[in-house]
Parts: structure tokens; sequence; C-alpha cells
């Protein structure tokens, strides 16, 4: 089986680096991957966290993809709770008509920050406060019909109001529904729609929400079928000793956020050496690293191989989660760069 190799890319940032540097070792990544052929890059949705830059996917986007000539660029996701579907729409057909064919909407119904943020964020300018999330599945057709060249009519005091996305639309980016639980595996499978389970983050549920997307798939239109990929957190280095070291800097950080400690930015390989585990988080930190792709190239390239034929699918969506060691330039991840490089002379 020949697999696409994709990059999920949350722009973490280091002790060494602004918000600024963080992007520029983003573009850097980037760059990587569109010149290794890599299929697609998409970029996260997280607010107000040290250690992560993705606060804007559509911003993100459009630097991406002006960097970047071939390679797919999408948001893996726009937390949709956390915005009007009309501006994700707007945005989108913006990026699809500067980049046409290579754009890709994925959409989230998690917040992607804490109860504050998402307040601020929803109702920082006055409006009314409503559950959001519950009104998921009618914000996805929402955005789907003001994308399309017709848009939708408004009715509106006995007229029909026409809204439409961009005003001359001749393509539109394709629309993913992202999750980490069955509810939007079944949303895409009755909408016909191309789904991907959160493996990266839980590990947990992947088998069973595919099942479920691929059992109950509608075609919305003919010659549809269920279209899917894994995602994976991914650590190659020359040797596994040294992707182990490389690993340790996100590992604590995950850590931190499941266990409710201190967060902060991504440490050096150096400083998170320096870190003791405390003994009562030792068995949640072997678990989460038993789930992470860690080591030498053609070790990784197995491991990849095998989740793939496990789940049947034919791309897999890399998050590069290697640290920085002290002295690195902070505009760049050589690392991450590196992880790359080396899975894809051997997929």
């Amino acid at each position: 089986m020949t697999l696409k190799l994709s990059v999920l890319d949350l722009v973490p940032v280091r002790t060494d680096q602004t918000s600024g540097d963080a992007l520029r070792a983003t573009l850097r990544l980037a760059a990587v991957a569109d010149d290794l052929g890599l299929h697609r890059y998409w970029l996260a949705e997280h607010h107000n966290m040290p250690a992560v830059a993705a606060t804007n996917p559509p911003v993100l986007i459009a630097m991406v993809a002006a960097a970047t000539s071939r390679i797919r660029v999408g948001s893996g996701g726009v937390m949709l709770p956390n915005h009007a579907p009309l501006v994700v729409a707007e945005q989108f057909g913006l990026l699809e008509a500067a980049y046409p064919g290579r754009i890709d909407l994925g959409l989230g119904r998690a917040p992607g920050s804490d109860p504050v943020t998402s307040w601020a964020l929803r109702y920082g300018a006055g409006g009314v406060a409503d559950d959001a999330a519950a009104h998921f599945p009618d914000y996805v057709g929402h955005v789907i019909a003001m994308l399309g060249r017709d848009g939708v009519g408004l009715d509106v005091r006995g007229r029909t109001y026409p809204l439409r996305a961009t005003p001359v639309a001749t393509s539109t980016p394709p629309v993913w529904l992202l999750g980490s639980s069955d509810f939007s595996a079944r949303l895409a499978a009755e909408r016909g729609l191309p789904y991907v389970f959160a493996h990266h983050f839980s590990g947990n549920g992947t088998a069973e929400a595919l099942a479920l997307y691929r059992d109950g798939f509608r075609p919305a239109a003919e010659g549809d079928r269920p279209t899917t990929f894994l995602t994976a957190n991914v650590v190659v280095a020359a040797s596994d000793e040294e992707a182990e070291r490389l690993a340790r800097p996100q590992l604590l950080a995950m850590l931190a956020l499941r266990t409710g400690g201190e967060l902060g930015p991504q440490l050096m390989v150096e400083e998170a050496e320096a870190r003791v585990v405390p003994p009562e988080h030792e068995e949640l930190f072997a678990a989460m690293r038993r789930r992470w792709l860690v080591g030498a190239a053609d070790r990784v390239a197995a491991e990849i191989r095998a989740l793939a034929e496990r789940y049947d699918v034919d791309e897999v969506m890399a998050h590069p989660v290697a640290g920085a060691h002290t002295g690195t330039d902070p505009g760049s991840s050589p690392a991450r760069e590196d992880s790359l490089r080396l899975l894809s002379q051997l997929l």
C-alpha cells in the first residue's frame, strides 16, 4: 500500500521562542513538507495556551499557503462553536479563491480552550449566550451552504435575502468533520462528509468511531465514499535514544495538561531531562508514551504502516512533536523537520 504522509501543526512555542519565532519555525517546517511532496498541512485552533501559537487557523493557513506551492493547507480544525458560521464561510471562501484546490476546511465541535476564553471568543462582543455546541450540526450545514456558488436564502420579513460567503465562487474547499468521540463520526456519516478521529490526542475509541462512520455513511452525491485518515504523535531521529530525548518535552507538557499542572512554554530537551516525573504520575506518563510513535526512522515507519493497515487508511497525518536542544535557532525546529525528512524516505 502506498501511504500519503501529511502534517498536523499546533505551532508550539518553546522557552527560547517568542510567538514570532514559533511562526517562523512553522513556515520553515511547512516549506520542508512542501519540498518533500507531502500531501497536506493542517493547523490547529487552541486558545490562551502558553505553549501553542495556533490561535487562528485561517490566518495561519494564508501564511502557509503563501509560503508553499503545492501542498494542501487546511484547518485541523476550526472549532466552530467559537465562531459565527458566516465568518468561517467567508474566511475559507477567500482562501479557496486565493489558492484554488489547495484548501481544506476541518470543523470541530470542541471549544479548544478553557471556559472563560470560550466565553470571550463567542460572547465577548455582546452576543447572547447559547449552547453553541448543541447547534453544531446546523452550523455545519450553514457553512457548507454559504460556501456554495448560490449561497443561501435568508427569509427576512417575508423577503428572501441572499447570503453568500464570497461574491463569485468557482470552487469550494472540502469540509471535513473532526472529533474525539462518536458524535462527529455519526454526523459525518449522515451528511456524507470526510471525517477524522483525533487518534493522536485520545488513542482510545478510534476503531469504534471509524466503524460507525463507515457503516453509517450516506453519500451526499454520486461517487461519494467514506474518506478518512489517521493522526499520530511522531518523533523520528537518528537513533531510538535521541528520539526519546526529543519526545520528553512534549510528553511533560501533556502530563501537566492532563494532571492540572502548571502550563508553560515547551521545555528545551536539556530542561526536560532535568525534570522528574512525580511517582503518582509515572503510569500516566508511560501510557501516553506508549501511544506515541517514537524512535529511529525504520521503527516508526513500520509502526505507521501497521497502524494504517489496522485502521484501513491510506493516509497518515503526523503531528511532529520533537523538542529542540539548547542553542537551536529560535526561528527553526530542526528536529521536527528531520522527523518529516526521515519518514518521507521510507513511506
